[in-house]
């Protein structure tokens, strides 16, 4: 089934790239979930409209997500979460919790897309956390979660 991503999909590609999976991959989860469209001749247009948008959104380029990279290692992060007896939050956090934080703490404005989380965070302490800057760069950031 040829498919047209709206938006990124790890291990897949970016929003535009034209995609071949199987059928029940594309009907039951890509299409569902809003995460690709039909590849038709109508859609051509849209696909093109995404990759300008992307272009605007990317970090331009190697160097630059690699400066970024380095503030962002760099960073302490701090986020006060609700929690209970023995560390558990109420909740969990989540990546605008977590694009609010280093906002907070000083460092560059990020799409909460771009950051993958290694499970959810449901409690008080150090976490690390991934952010995707750039197709070949990945940054780690330090995440401290402490009870409010």
């Amino acid at each position: 089934m040829r498919l047209i991503l709206t938006q990124e999909v790890s291990g897949l590609g970016s929003p535009g790239d034209v995609i071949e999976v199987k059928d029940g991959f594309g009907r039951n989860y890509l299409l569902p979930q809003g995460f690709a469209m039909k590849a038709t001749k109508g859609a051509e247009k849209q696909m093109e409209t995404l990759q300008r948008t992307r272009a605007a959104r990317e970090v331009r380029t190697l160097d630059e997500a690699k400066s970024l990279a380095g503030q962002l290692g760099a960073l302490t992060v701090t986020l006060k979460a609700r929690a209970g007896d023995g560390g558990r939050l109420f909740g969990s956090v989540t990546t605008t919790d977590i694009v609010d934080a280093v906002r907070a703490a000083g460092g560059p404005e990020l799409d909460r897309r771009r950051v993958e989380l290694h499970g959810a965070i449901k409690s008080v302490g150090e976490h690390v956390v991934t952010v995707r800057i750039h197709p070949e760069v990945a940054a780690e950031v330090s995440l401290d979660v402490v009870p409010a």
